[in-house]
């Protein structure tokens, strides 16, 4: 067995690959925490970002005359609105693009004023949802959400939309599943068959590919590794991750290429297509510190085959997917080391501003160092969430010194203090003994993170928080229903989430509901009710940003692993091959959660804008529902107790 603490020697050069795409604004931090743990056992370790590289490239004056010449080949047929725009202000955008990412970088402020003015920059269709805003007499379709005075956010969001046109032009021009987030995501989300993905890896490539590819061949021959590390976060990073191990299998077989990260560890847990393994060597699950120990011990002659760790290999004989499972504790999470972000381009990112959400804004605008005060959660018992797997049910905190220390390394190595918590939900033990040892070494950081809206939560608690340097926290409130809330085993009640929010409020840190509708026996009565709690949340001064989504069913879940207990059937899936994660099921209420989602979604929009928080929740429905059944003082009831 490996020690948890003592270096590994070895001669292997080791490259961590963030792959397209994640997000613009921030690395993704899965490269910064192996390439920390790397270092700190004494390995040669690097990484790159190709998702940033691959946007910066597209997104340049050479890169927008390339795809201005692959609208050029475009029948008449093929010419959509965006591409319409973008023909006939060609020139403008060729001549504005390295501009605009110059200011969306930080690198030239004073761009602002041009911008703002939407005088400098062509505009394209996404331009239209601006229309919505102006007002009776006709004035600034802007002023609402940002003010007189907020030139520079007010710039921020005219270039991004700006960039989402030019995002249009290269999916309606080159290729149909670009996204600057989700891209290609239907190759790989739930996809019970590697065949269309694999269908696409073997497609002829377009300027996008060869883009990749030639991003990624600079990589391969600046760092010259033996062992390369992809990890896919998302669905949406999958094709890319693909499309790069595949140019450096063709450029050199001997590399070894491993595949981990979040979209792995849910959704690849039942593989077996070897196909996979034309493009990967290893496909690893779980925390990647000890399947990685073990493979480089492994590549350099040290173990055996058989002595892997939650490991996917081919095997050479049969050619079929073989897992290899030693069972060997994982490295404790104080041992994990600091994160590290050299060699990562922190002046490149680009702070983008497109939903005015103030907690969406957070995830897209400035870069922020992530960090994880504890693996896994300590509630772990909500039923919609995968609580049987390791991300989630492995929980192991890190004493409060141990953070701090690393939080300090990173400020000096970054020279940059912000700070998101990553965990699924921080633990009020773990950040209060973090908030009081960041003031007492007066470490002046600005943080915010996930949490449960649990009674632990006082308003003293929340002053210490905000004292520490917290601006902002999110927390499900879920289906804000108490019957539903207790069926899902969130383990809280609406009148504790209104306390415990309006304490957070009060103490100036702003507050972000996650909202869910769609749940197993919720009725159009209880989204009607739950909307009603919403409203009177927003009122009451208790939350100021929300986002309802769709409740999904996932097969790791309490709902897909015992959904008699839940009043549900789950739909038969196909054979699987390649990914499992979500699952249909039907719901005997027969509720069309599509059609109530729709007015939700307007409502709460609505609200985070201070619009029509006095009106009956009914009005933003397009059909008839119920009353409410809620009392319209209710949370301002609980907030007196």
């Amino acid at each position: 067995m490996i020690s948890s603490t003592k270096p590994i020697q070895t001669q292997l050069r080791i490259l961590s690959v963030i792959p397209p795409m994640t997000q613009l604004n921030t690395p993704y931090p899965s490269t910064a925490y192996l390439t920390g743990f790397l270092r700190s056992r004494g390995m040669f370790a690097v990484q790159e970002d190709l998702a940033l590289s691959l946007v910066l490239r597209l997104l340049s004056s050479l890169g927008l005359k390339q795809v201005a010449g692959q609208v050029d080949l475009l029948s008449d047929k093929k010419i959509t609105p965006a591409i319409r725009a973008f023909n006939t202000q060609r020139v403008r955008y060729f001549s504005t693009i390295d501009a605009v990412i110059r200011f969306l970088q930080g690198r030239d402020s004073t761009l602002a004023h041009r911008i703002a003015s939407r005088q400098f920059l062509p505009e394209g269709p996404r331009f239209d949802s601006l229309d919505v805003y102006v007002d009776e007499e006709g004035g600034d379709p802007l002023s609402w959400a940002f003010g007189a005075l907020g030139l520079n956010d007010r710039a921020k969001h005219i270039a991004t939309l700006y960039l989402n046109d030019l995002a249009d032009v290269l999916r309606d021009a080159i290729d149909p599943r670009f996204e600057f987030v989700r891209y290609a995501e239907s190759l790989a989300a739930s996809q019970a068959s590697f065949d269309p993905l694999s269908a696409a890896l073997g497609a002829d490539k377009n300027l996008v590919d060869e883009t990749l590819h030639a991003l990624t061949m600079d990589a391969i021959k600046l760092h010259r590794p033996g062992l390369v590390l992809i990890s896919v976060p998302f669905p949406g990073s999958v094709y890319g991750a693909f499309r790069i191990a595949q140019s450096i299998k063709n450029y050199d077989p001997q590399i070894k290429i491993v595949l981990g990260g979040g979209f792995v560890n849910t959704e690849l847990r039942e593989l077996k297509d070897p196909r996979v393994f034309d493009y990967f060597d290893f496909v690893t699950l779980d925390a990647g510190e000890r399947p990685l120990l073990s493979l480089i011990e492994y590549l350099e002659g040290k173990r055996g085959e058989s002595r892997l760790v939650r490991t996917f290999i081919r095997d050479r004989e049969s050619s079929t997917v073989r897992y290899i499972n030693l069972i060997e504790p994982d490295v404790p999470f104080n041992e994990v080391g600091t994160p590290t972000w050299d060699g990562l381009p922190l002046d490149r990112y680009l702070s983008l501003l497109d939903m005015l959400n103030p907690m969406n804004r957070l995830w897209s605008d400035g870069r922020w160092n992530k960090l994880t005060i504890a693996h896994g959660c300590y509630w772990k018992k909500c039923s919609f969430c995968d609580v049987s797997l390791d991300y989630i049910g492995r929980y192991e905190a890190a004493e409060a010194s141990v953070l701090v220390d690393r939080i300090d390394q990173i400020v000096q190595e970054t020279g940059q203090t912000g700070f998101h918590f990553v965990d699924e939900a921080a633990p009020p033990k773990s950040l209060k003994a973090l908030a009081t040892e960041l003031i007492e070494r007066d470490t002046g950081i600005s943080w915010w993170g996930n949490i449960r809206f649990e009674k632990t939560f006082s308003p003293e608690l929340c002053e210490l928080l905000a004292d520490s340097g917290c601006i902002a926290v999110s927390g499900g409130l879920e289906v804000a229903s108490d019957r539903l809330l207790t069926l899902m085993k969130k383990g809280v009640s609406i009148d504790q989430v209104a306390r415990v929010t309006r304490a957070f409020t009060d103490a100036g840190v702003l507050v972000h509901a996650y909202l869910m509708y769609g749940f197993p026996t919720q009725t159009v009565q209880d989204t009607v009710d739950a909307l009603e709690y919403v409203r009177q949340l927003f009122l009451n001064g208790c939350i100021q940003s929300g986002f309802f989504h769709r409740f999904t069913c996932t097969v790791h879940s309490p709902v897909g692993l015992h959904p008699e207990e839940y009043g549900v059937t789950l739909k038969p899936l196909p054979e699987i091959t390649f990914a499992k994660n979500d699952v249909g099921f039907i719901d005997p209420t027969g509720v069309d959660h599509a059609a109530l989602g729709v007015g939700l979604k307007k409502a709460i929009y609505n609200y985070m804008h201070g619009i029509g928080l006095e009106d009956d929740v009914r009005n933003w429905f397009d059909f008839k529902v119920p009353k409410t059944t809620v009392a319209r003082n209710r949370i301002e009831r609980a907030l007196m107790t």
